[in-house]
């Protein structure tokens, strides 16, 4: 058994790096239900009628200006999409992806609906990414949380832990294909320009929640983009 598979080695190492017990998810749990009491009074969104997971549409969460102008960015600086603990480039994730970070007009305007909408501290997000997906691209079944019992884990502790909300955004429709597929939930939801998908990574408890498994679907005909959002149990640190 190597050294980072041990947990007793892990508690003399480094005593602080799975950070992932009933304190934790109680903390996650506590905040889910401020994000919850929060999206429910927000205009435009419903809580979608899915199995195992806690997911909502907030429909008309952006103009079709503000998607536009997000795409513009997006095509200005897109690179092959990465996956945490994989290689830089995987089959898994064929898209290509544009780091948002602070300073735009239009990257301003949605952090500031995403703080309105989800009540989290701004520090808890990560940076915003865009996504596009040309024909045949997709991203493969995954989870957003984190496995605790992968050696990526030990840095992604020290940088803010968990994610627990997801919030992705379509910024345009294409022409056909690029549904986001929850198949444990037993919900595909197409593209529509301007409504954000937002779900809860953990359940109930505030424990990794397999049912929130979900899929980017391969583009049939036309490009896609959307704008993902990823949200940390603790301020977040790159």
């Amino acid at each position: 058994m190597a050294m980072h598979d041990d947990p007793r080695a892990l508690s003399d190492a480094r005593p602080f790096d799975r950070r992932d017990g009933q304190l934790e998810a109680l903390g996650r749990s506590e905040s889910a239900a401020q994000v919850r009491d929060r999206i429910a009074c927000y205009p435009g969104a419903v809580r979608m009628p899915a199995n195992d997971v806690e997911l909502y549409v907030v429909r008309n969460f952006l103009t079709l200006d503000e998607c536009g102008a997000l795409i513009a960015l997006i095509d200005a600086d897109r690179v092959p999409s990465p996956v945490v603990g994989d290689a830089a480039v995987s089959p898994h994730r064929t898209s290509e992806t544009c780091y948002l970070y602070p300073g735009p007009a239009p990257v301003t305007a949605v952090e500031t609906k995403l703080d309105q909408l989800t009540g989290l501290e701004p520090g808890y997000g990560e940076a915003l990414q865009g996504q596009r997906y040309a024909v045949g691209q997709e991203f493969k079944p995954h989870h957003d949380y984190f496995d605790t019992a992968q050696p990526y884990w030990l840095d992604q502790v020290t940088m803010g832990g968990q994610r627990t909300w997801s919030a992705m955004t379509f910024l345009n429709e294409p022409e056909a294909g690029g549904r986001t597929n929850f198949p444990t939930a037993g919900l595909a939801i197409a593209p529509k320009a301007g409504n954000l998908v937002i779900w809860n990574n953990m359940d109930d408890c505030g424990a990794p929640n397999p049912g929130s498994l979900h899929q980017g679907m391969p583009v049939e005909q036309g490009v896609k983009y959307v704008l993902t959002k990823w949200y940390r149990e603790r301020p977040w640190c790159q």
